[in-house]
């Protein structure tokens, strides 16, 4: 992990998807730009705390059902986002200690506490790559990467709250598919994405707001979402807004006390299986 950002690399005159959603989730590493921004998004979207935590939660499902039914040991998580404990390392190694995970994003803020990230089991390993999802080559062949994961055992690929800011102008199918393409059977698709589907005229003025604040973003149907699995082998519930996603299954941390509507949530989510 280089150590070449300082905070002079960090941008503050623009708000920041990643320190954004650390607002969201209560967290203290976002700066003004981040919170007049994100209250912007409330302000049309009030669910958009309870969307952040059930992706949260989620998160921590798909991994433990991953590791407890499918025998997985490896994940690359690409988007990371800021660290928010438990991170996907501590919950996938609470299930077995010598689960190996790498993460990747291209925030500097990221960069900056990413030591959180490293903090590994003596058993398994962990890794941080500053890598651009929009170049999976560049991140495929990172040397932090095969020093920690094998490509010839299954990996879990985690795309949670990831390609919502890949546009269709940007090719997140044959994104999907060429990091999918490098993967053995046996591998898994993890991911999240917010949807209008719900309540189309709140996130047309999400959107709005994401977009003139320099941050492109798609959100998808169902049907476009469930395009992102083609090929794979889907899990039971199928692709399903977030907190109905193995409802049953330990989170790892406290959901909403009641149970959220699924517009307040307006999260799709899914894991499907590489055959």
């Amino acid at each position: 992990m280089t150590n070449a950002h300082t905070a002079r690399d960090i941008d503050t005159s623009r708000p920041h998807s990643a320190r954004m959603y650390d607002y969201y989730l209560g967290g203290k590493d976002h700066f003004e730009v981040d919170t007049l921004a994100a209250e912007s998004v409330a302000k049309a979207y009030p669910g958009i705390f309870v969307c952040a935590r059930e992706n949260r939660a989620f998160m921590h499902r798909a991994t433990r059902v991953l590791a407890q039914e499918h025998g997985i040991r490896q994940w690359l998580d690409i988007g990371t986002g800021i660290p928010t404990e438990p991170n996907l390392h501590q919950v996938a190694q609470s299930v077995v200690p010598e689960a190996r995970v790498v993460y990747a994003d291209n925030d500097p803020l990221v960069l900056k506490y990413a030591e959180r990230l490293m903090r590994s089991t003596p058993q398994g390993r962990t890794a941080y790559i500053e890598a651009d999802a929009n170049d999976p080559d560049s991140l495929l062949n990172a040397p932090e990467l095969a020093e920690v994961l094998d490509l010839g055992r299954p990996v879990a690929l985690s795309l949670n709250a990831l390609l919502h800011f890949i546009t269709d102008a940007q090719d997140p199918y044959g994104l999907v598919s060429r990091l999918l393409a490098v993967l053995p059977s046996g591998s898994a698709l993890a991911l999240s994405h917010c949807t209008p589907d719900f309540d189309p005229r709140t996130w047309e003025k999400v959107t709005a707001i994401y977009t003139n604040a320099g941050t492109p973003v798609q959100f998808r149907s169902k049907k476009d979402v469930a395009r992102f699995f083609d090929g794979l082998q889907l899990l039971d519930p199928g692709v399903s807004v977030g907190h109905r996603w193995r409802p049953g299954a330990p989170a790892g941390d406290a959901s909403t006390a009641q149970p959220p509507t699924d517009a307040e949530v307006s999260l799709w989510t899914g894991v499907g299986i590489k055959p």
